[in-house]
């Protein structure tokens, strides 16, 4: 089987879609695809250089290519028309095209492209149709939606969402195509030699005396930061003991990655706090592997690819009811579940922090869930057996995947 993945960008800047793509493109080759994974050069949105990597030319990566074009000729939207071209020219020579993200310009177009050509694209929207999401620059989005996302979807062999509280309120803007609900893989971490990790640890100022909350994801509004700071403010004024660690950035947005930083400095979070920026690598590794609590209170969140890694790394988790995936963390005990108010995070904190045996239970209970759940490998193969009912079937025969459970 020959697969297509069309992503706006695969660098790791942008954060968990673009992690995603890759281990799903490992995934599927690893189960005996034949992968080529379409992107562009972006490498953010804020005046930092495209990626260094060879342009329209395949690049061998462990077990699938990469072909990168130019952003041309809007940079700041991840548009390539270097790469809908190619698309045009060779997308006889695929079986199906997996197309991540909706409302991206690239991505709208890629999908026209493959439904001229005649190939068989999925659309996984990323999030993109949650009310919530489609509230901002809501007008802009109706007539978008209407006029462009929904006849691609409308043309779709399949939706893939990630989590079957995505697919319930994903919008489709009047149109429909049938749904898959398949989750996203991790990788488990690669452990950390402890004398490296405290060495990480005490590089970052970070004090190993403590337990140590981690936030792990890009510093956005919509993945309550507003929530999650008062909280912490309340059990440090109660003065219960911990140390946060504010793990990402946004060069999409650095006045609001400005505007947090300045929010922790000035209050009683500032002797308990390390901003690190963005991290990958050992040092996303080790905040792993030292964590005693990984913490996530967003408004929306399809899946939660750092939700995952952090279960997959044995840290239990606290996450709100916008985390789609919180009906696994409340089933699988991996976690505390919480509302969406600072009064809720505050109390699951506060029930974590405050006992350490059931941090290790729901730890242990979250990798073990991960595991199963949430490995590549398996993840492949079920996606393989939904391609196959696109690619085998008849007019009259339903194309809903396999949901796993």
């Amino acid at each position: 089987m020959r697969l297509l993945q069309i992503v706006p960008s695969i660098s790791l800047i942008y954060g968990g879609p673009s992690q995603m793509v890759r281990g799903f493109a490992q995934g599927l080759a690893a189960a005996g695809a034949e992968v080529t994974v379409l992107t562009t050069n972006a490498n953010g949105d804020a005046g930092q250089p495209p990626l260094a990597v060879p342009l329209g030319t395949p690049v061998q990566e462990e077990n699938y290519r990469v072909r990168y074009f130019a952003c041309s000729p809007w940079r700041r939207y991840k548009f390539s028309a270097g790469l809908l071209a190619w698309l045009y020219r060779h997308a006889h020579e695929f079986d199906l095209a997996h197309i991540h993200a909706l409302f991206s310009p690239l991505s709208t177009a890629a999908a026209a492209v493959a439904r001229d050509r005649g190939l068989p694209y999925v659309l996984r929207p990323l999030g993109t149709l949650d009310p919530a999401d489609l509230q901002k620059k809501k007008r802009l989005k109706q007539v978008y939606g209407r006029l462009l996302e929904a006849p691609n979807i409308a043309g779709a062999a399949a939706l893939h969402f990630t989590s079957p509280i995505e697919a319930e309120v994903s919008h489709r803007f009047g149109a429909s195509a049938p749904d898959w609900v398949i989750p996203l893989g991790v990788q488990p971490p690669i452990p950390v030699p402890a004398r490296e990790g405290r060495s990480i640890l005490a590089q970052l100022g970070i004090p190993q005396d403590r337990p140590l909350v981690l936030y792990l994801s890009r510093l956005d509004p919509k993945k309550g930061l507003d929530l999650l700071l008062p909280a912490l403010e309340q059990l440090a004024a109660q003065g219960c003991g911990f140390h946060l660690v504010l793990a990402g950035g946004n060069p999409q947005d650095p006045a609001y990655e400005r505007a947090i930083a300045q929010r922790v400095q000035a209050g009683i979070l500032a002797n308990r706090t390390t901003l690190t920026g963005f991290v990958t690598g050992t040092t996303k590794a080790a905040l792993l592997q030292a964590a005693d609590l990984f913490v996530l209170p967003s408004y929306y969140e399809n899946f939660g690819i750092a939700v995952a890694e952090a279960m997959a790394a044995g840290v239990p988790v606290v996450v709100s009811k916008g985390v789609y995936i919180w009906p696994d963390i409340a089933a699988s005990g991996g976690g505390w579940v919480c509302d969406l108010s600072v009064d809720g995070v505050a109390q699951s904190l506060r029930e974590a922090l405050q006992d350490s045996a059931q941090r290790q239970l729901r730890g242990g209970q979250a990798k073990a869930y991960a595991r199963e759940y949430y490995d590549w490998s398996a993840i492949a193969h079920r996606t393989l057996m939904a391609y196959q009912t696109v690619l085998s079937k008849r007019p009259t025969v339903s194309l809903r995947a396999p949901r796993l459970e």
